[in-house]
């Protein structure tokens, strides 16, 4: 339990930081596909976790769990030296007044010298620092430490920035309230629900469960900065509903038949993948890249702790009491709840999400402060 919460702090800081920190380097027409990339690695290590799992599994019981866990440290102690290799943020260099480091990091992480000074521009602007200055190292108004950013952001916060909180914000509830870790951690109980005993052939389902999770989400990837976070996102979360709707109703079939129904478990393990292919296609990997994009400089480290957390939060609400839950409701009466909640997020999609793609950083705070919900807003 120990050795859990350590990993647990790190997981936190990576999945708070990456989405962020890329978002922060990656010129504006490929921040998509780039900030994408921390979710498209998480499941692919999520799928070789299936995989050894399924390897480890055929090892004496006292020797399999233990290699299961301890497995984790191989990748994370070439992480550690692989961090000491990557530059600084060059937007967290300018907050600080090192406009020299800037400035190199953005000549190496642009494809033009001219690129390279509009973005420097645009990010001394956003930190009131004079366009003509262009000194190695300036002063500026210390914010490293957050002074002032939480009153800004959750005590008086204006319009706009109340927009970006309910829109960051509300797609990371909605993102894990979907029922996503329900489905994916709980996968072997629900296909032994659809009626699947064999324990070679659960363990099997759940590999194709990881497969198809990481293969969508390189989908997404390549999708995110052609046809745009709105279009994917509502796509996404419809084929979220009518999957939940689907797994739901075979799981009814399955429980209330007093015969095999071969029909109805093929119907489950179908729409358990059709689920998690339609959730990498866009809410997956989009939470983390929208909420990356859209909160103004001096508000983005905090803002994008903020989303995190709630993401975890709900998470670890959702995993914790998907087994009570379905025990009070049946296990169909539990996937017709995420469906309904997968709805509620469709709408809130449509109406609170405006599109980004394309849109350096510093003009997101415009983007919100002009955003209001139309018809025709929501068809764009």
């Amino acid at each position: 339990m120990a050795g859990r919460i350590v990993a647990g702090f790190g997981v936190g800081y990576a999945l708070m930081i990456a989405p962020v920190y890329t978002a922060e380097l990656a010129p504006a027409l490929s921040r998509g596909l780039l900030t994408s990339f921390t979710e498209i690695f998480i499941n692919a290590g999520v799928l070789l976790g299936y995989v050894s799992n399924f390897a480890f599994s055929k090892l004496p019981e006292h020797l399999g769990w233990r290699l299961m866990l301890g497995a984790g440290a191989i990748p994370s102690v070439f992480f550690a030296f692989a961090v000491l290799t990557m530059p600084e943020s060059p937007r967290w260099l300018v907050m600080q007044g090192r406009l020299g480091e800037a400035r190199r990091i953005l000549l190496k992480t642009s494809d033009s010298k001219e690129e390279a000074e509009m973005r420097l521009a645009d990010i001394k602007e956003m930190a009131g620092i004079p366009e003509s200055c262009t000194d190695e190292v300036v002063v500026v108004e210390k914010r490293s430490h957050g002074e002032g950013v939480w009153r800004e952001l959750l005590l008086r916060p204006s319009p706009t920035v109340r927009r970006v909180l309910v829109a960051a914000v509300g797609i990371h509830l909605f993102q894990q309230a979907s029922g996503i870790d329900a489905v994916v951690l709980y996968s072997p109980r629900i296909f032994e629900k659809a009626g699947i005993k064999k324990k070679s052939s659960l363990l099997g389902a759940t590999v194709c469960v990881g497969i198809s999770k990481t293969s969508f989400i390189l989908v997404a990837t390549f999708l995110l900065d052609r046809m745009g976070r709105r279009p994917l996102l509502l796509s996404s979360v419809g084929g979220m509903i009518l999957s939940l709707l689907g797994l739901a109703s075979g799981l009814t079939i399955v429980n209330h038949s007093e015969e095999k129904v071969g029909w109805a478990i093929a119907l489950c393990i179908l729409t358990v993948l059709t689920f998690v292919a339609s959730f990498s296609i866009g809410l997956g990997p989009i939470a983390w890249v929208y909420s990356s994009e859209i909160f103004p400089l001096r508000l983005r480290a905090q803002g994008g702790s903020l989303a995190a957390g709630v993401n975890r939060m709900m998470s670890g609400i959702i995993v914790t009491t998907f087994l009570s839950l379905y025990k009070a409701i049946t296990i169909e009466g539990s996937f017709f709840m995420f469906a309904g909640i997968a709805t509620v997020t469709w709408v809130f999609i449509y109406v609170f999400l405006p599109e980004t793609r394309g849109r350096t950083l510093e003009e997101m705070e415009v983007l919100f402060s002009k955003w209001r919900w139309t018809l025709d807003d929501s068809m764009k």
